[in-house]
């Protein structure tokens, strides 16, 4: 068997180009539109302003006759200028919350930008709560703020404040971290049991009191590259990474896959066996984009920290030539080996300057730039082809099954440019 980790080093000893500057990314709130889908028995209970309701409120698309598992307990100007006790009135409304919600077992408190910039102390909050509902609820205090971190963040910070949480276990078990479509983390879940690994835990888990443990005999996998915080206390609870690809397209995917039967000890020829028909699925699928992406260029803005994933996964998967591969913040223990898989050439730049970068995608003209609903319009305004970055986050697109559908997203564009350049010269 193919080690698929090992490379001859490709971009990893690239220079970084690190620039700070203005910013454009959403708030690390955004994450609660797909974290309270994950989790049935949750409520994110947002402290901040009437924007942030404004913003979960259209993102999510909730309808008004819908019960979400989030809301927002507003900021008012007496808050705001210390006139009330805001502690108090947080108690307040969460006391009427789980007086009408009786099926919330995890409360989440989300810092927002407005709430840490007075000060409002919700880990102190949460710790206040937790000794009055324990046992039947848990709560737990998380940042959402947008000041100084991109918006996949969100759900960084989520996984982190429950990893000390989580019970201590003896038991060798694999942790995989990371919210996922459910339709997708079953297909995972299903690739690991017919490859003989397990047990399995998932973090966020569904519900719970879902059996979810670590310790110094756990190993656990990232399933998203923005897990930075996640992968520290995870560490910091004696569990042990696996390094690996992250899942995106066949050769990710087959290379996480194996990363992780490399640690449990399975057999070549059966992870051969067990894989070969969804990875020959997923380059079938996967070909026929590439048609339209191959020798194409592209130019990452950074946004969602998938970025360098997805870079590994267009040009060596979809012949794509990369110009500039930006993102927010660059973890070389998470994505240190889909680097050593990029071919050198392109740019690796980290954090933000939006000016000086968008000066060099006017000058290097990329046949498709990935880029924040912000940046989108006025480029194609000016000729560019874009692909909205948060739409990779909200899409399943990990693993064999979504390969297509992953390659898609980026061939549409630049097939719809094209057929309106031929209108155009009809």
């Amino acid at each position: 068997m193919k080690d698929f980790t090992a490379s001859n080093g490709g971009c990893s000893d690239t220079p970084i180009l690190r620039e700070r500057g203005q910013r454009e990314v959403f708030c690390g709130l955004t994450s609660i539109v797909w974290l309270h889908r994950k989790m049935q028995d949750a409520f994110f209970l947002v402290v901040g302003s009437r924007t942030c309701a404004h913003l979960l409120q259209s993102a999510a698309g909730v309808m008004i006759f819908a019960e979400p598992r989030f809301g927002t307990a507003i900021l008012e100007e007496t808050d705001l200028a210390g006139l009330a006790d805001a502690q108090d009135e947080l108690d307040r409304e969460v006391d009427r919350l789980l007086e009408r919600r009786s099926d919330i077992r995890r409360l989440y408190l989300v810092g927002s930008c407005p709430s840490e910039v007075i000060k409002l102390d919700l880990e102190k909050a949460a710790e206040r709560m937790t000794a009055r509902y324990a046992p039947r609820i848990q709560v737990v205090n998380f940042s959402g703020s947008g000041i100084e971190t991109t918006f996949t963040q969100g759900e960084d910070a989520c996984l982190a404040a429950m990893v000390p949480l989580l019970p201590e276990t003896d038991e060798r078990q694999l942790l995989l971290a990371g919210a996922l479509p459910d339709v997708v983390q079953d297909q995972a879940l299903d690739l690991l049991e017919k490859l003989g690994v397990g047990p399995v835990t998932v973090l966020p888990s569904p519900r719970a009191d879902d059996p979810v443990a670590v310790g110094k005999n756990t190993v656990y996998a990232l399933t998203q590259p923005f897990l930075g915080d996640t992968h520290a206390a995870l560490s910091r609870r004696g569990a042990r990474h696996i390094a690996a690809p992250f899942p995106f397209g066949e050769e990710g995917t087959t290379a996480w896959l194996w990363a992780i039967a490399s640690e449990f000890g399975v057999d070549p020829a059966h992870f051969e066996a067990v894989t070969a028909a969804p990875r020959d699925r997923a380059r079938r699928a996967v070909a026929k984009a590439a048609e339209t992406l191959h020798d194409k260029s592209v130019f990452f803005l950074p946004d969602s920290q998938l970025e360098i994933p997805l870079a590994r996964f267009l040009t060596r998967e979809c012949g794509m030539n990369a110009i500039e591969i930006g993102a927010p913040y660059i973890h070389r223990d998470l994505v240190g080996p889909d680097i050593a898989m990029i071919e050198s050439g392109p740019t690796l730049s980290e954090g933000q300057d939006v000016d000086l970068q968008l000066d060099r995608v006017r000058e290097t003209r990329p046949d498709l730039t990935v880029c924040g609903l912000g940046l989108a319009n006025p480029l194609e305004a000016e000729g560019l082809t874009t692909k909205w970055a948060i739409e990779l986050v909200f899409t399943p697109v990990h693993f064999y099954e979504q390969a297509g559908d992953l390659a898609g997203l980026f061939s549409r564009p630049i097939h719809r440019r094209n057929v309106l350049q031929m209108e155009e010269t009809a």
